[in-house]
């Protein structure tokens, strides 16, 4: 069944705040000096301004997936929308660094609510593959674009307005989906009888929150007893968690989708996608700002590129996945990335910036191209019941994968940095610890130094920081090339979507009557509409994963 002008309507109310979900997380770096020295932050202070927001979207993300499915994901979505507005306004007006990390914490929160339950709306909307293929394909380009251009946006926000501005950007959009959302997206829940098991949800956030919680504390200041012990505390917790899903009837997340061939295929690229591109992103930013002294505005209108390779990257592999296998599809997208990673080790600090920025440009269409196709295979492998805890896993692959690239490839490139940072002679000790801890600490450093001695050092950290981002380089080239193997062996099996969408759904000729049955009766944009009267879908039922992008 053909999607018709009201669910592209809807696309347009749903991918408005994924793309300032990622706007808000990525903006907000820049306006922290001005707010902190309005506000009084302590360092302390500052990180949790930034931090609490990714934590607590990643720590809800199960948990509201799991609770789109059961009350209504367009009811979640709305109540999340509302309360993501009020709160960017709260955030916007705060007069202490106490008040605006409550209103971060609460946008976080809400913006839990927001992710999962608008792409399993998309499942809903689009049933046919190659609509959904597109569909998903906006979505996400939208997404990931918004982080890219964040910096660009956030520069031109604080030049002409107070940091506050940064927030209130979030308020009209919100305010659409509010007022456009009851007309232009369809109802849909499981069908599931019970609530939500609340000793479920508080297990998922305790194992994933001291998770995060670790992983970024040791990439901030490397190893400490603390944060390895609070990263153990949430694995055991995560360990109980997995225990519990296995003995509930309608689990906060069914353990079963992993056994889906597409599902666990698609989640590993997703994951370690994240991994090498959150790795790439921290040192390439700082090689723009600290090794090419450029200003985070003209940073940030560099990497406009990327969003813009991001999203042709995006858009273009659903169109080619039509007439190809997804699979392989994925496949020469990570090895686009790759040669992109593989020209990064050539960059240079002094010679012309077309290199970097061709490699970072090539990396962006890469990503897009797996990032799309992979959110796609990840769920339309599923039945539309699970969509919402299959839209949660997914976008919780890319909160976790983007922490492990911060403190895996971020600590690997620090320790190349520090082996191979030569401090001049005649730089004070005081000076050289600072320079050795990262970068911006050396430049800082240079700074208050006389002039040759200042000059030595910043060209040896430069030396250094540059040889630490070839490695990053390497490294996720390395991934890249992995993944390039598993998406070939794992999912080359699925159709390309224009045959699905004439009824070869199921990988290998591998379709059962009950799998047409699953993705075809009840569970289509009708389906989301019947289920304002409760859903005619099964509680609990299982499918086979059909070929859907």
């Amino acid at each position: 069944m053909k999607a018709g002008r009201r669910e592209w309507w809807g696309l347009a109310v749903l991918a408005l705040p994924a793309l300032l979900l990622s706007v808000d997380a990525s903006v907000l770096f820049l306006a922290l000096p001005q707010l902190s020295a309005d506000l009084g932050a302590t360092g302390v202070e500052q990180l949790w301004i930034i931090d609490v927001y990714g934590f607590l979207i990643g720590g809800f993300l199960i948990t509201m997936g799991g609770l789109g499915d059961r009350t209504g994901r367009r009811r979640l979505l709305l109540i999340g929308a509302a309360v993501f507005g009020l709160m960017s306004v709260l955030a916007a007006y705060s007069t202490s660094p106490e008040m605006l990390i409550a209103a971060r914490a609460l946008m976080g929160i809400a913006g839990a609510t927001v992710m999962p339950s608008a792409l399993a709306l998309i499942s809903n909307m689009f049933p046919d593959p190659k609509q959904m293929g597109l569909a998903i394909a906006v979505f996400i380009g939208c997404f990931m674009g918004g982080a890219a251009v964040g910096p660009a946006v956030g520069g031109a926000m604080l030049t002409n307005f107070w940091w506050g501005s940064v927030f209130l950007i979030n308020v009209p959009v919100m305010l659409l989906i509010v007022v456009a959302g009851p007309a232009l997206l369809p109802e849909y829940r499981s069908g599931e009888s019970g609530g939500i098991d609340l000793l479920s949800a508080v297990l998922s956030l305790g194992a994933i929150l001291p998770a995060i919680y670790g992983l970024k504390e040791l990439a901030r200041d490397g190893w400490a007893p603390l944060p390895a012990l609070v990263l153990v505390a949430g694995l055991v917790v995560g360990y109980l968690f997995v225990r519990r899903q296995k003995t509930q009837d309608n689990p906060l997340l069914d353990l079963k989708l992993f056994k889906h061939r597409a599902f666990t295929g698609a989640l590993m690229i997703m994951l370690l996608g994240s991994v090498m591109m959150s790795g790439l992103a921290l040192f390439f930013t700082l090689f723009l700002q600290s090794v090419r002294g450029l200003s985070a505005l003209q940073t940030g209108l560099w990497m406009v590129i990327s969003a813009v390779a991001l999203v042709v990257g995006s858009m273009g592999s659903p169109i080619l996945a039509q007439k190809r296998r997804p699979g392989i599809v994925i496949a020469v997208s990570l090895a686009v990335s790759m040669v992109g990673f593989l020209l990064m080790t050539q960059a240079d600090r002094t010679s012309s910036l077309a290199l970097p920025i061709i490699a970072v440009a090539m990396v962006s269409l890469g990503a897009g191209g797996f990032a799309s196709l992979s959110t796609g295979l990840l769920v339309g492998a599923v039945p539309p019941e699970r969509a919402g805890s299959a839209s949660s896993v997914s976008e919780m692959s890319g909160e976790l994968g983007g922490a492990l690239g911060v403190a895996l490839i971020g600590t690997l490139g620090t320790a190349v940095y520090r082996s191979l940072l030569d401090v001049p002679s005649g730089v004070p000790e005081g000076a050289a610890e600072v320079a050795r801890e990262n970068i911006t600490g050396a430049v800082a450093s240079a700074a208050e130094l006389p002039g040759p001695a200042g000059e030595a050092l910043l060209d040896a950290a430069r030396d250094a920081f540059t040889t630490a981002l070839r490695s990053v380089g390497v490294v996720s080239a390395v991934i890249a090339a992995a993944l390039v193997v598993v998406a070939v062996t794992v999912l080359r099996q699925f159709p390309p979507t224009g045959e699905a969408a004439e009824g070869d759904a199921t990988p290998d000729g591998d379709a059962t009557a009950e799998a047409d049955a699953g993705k075809g009766a009840g569970t289509d944009t009708d389906a989301g509409t019947d289920a304002e009267a409760g859903g005619t879908e099964r509680p609990g039922e299982t499918r086979e994963p059909a070929a859907k992008v």
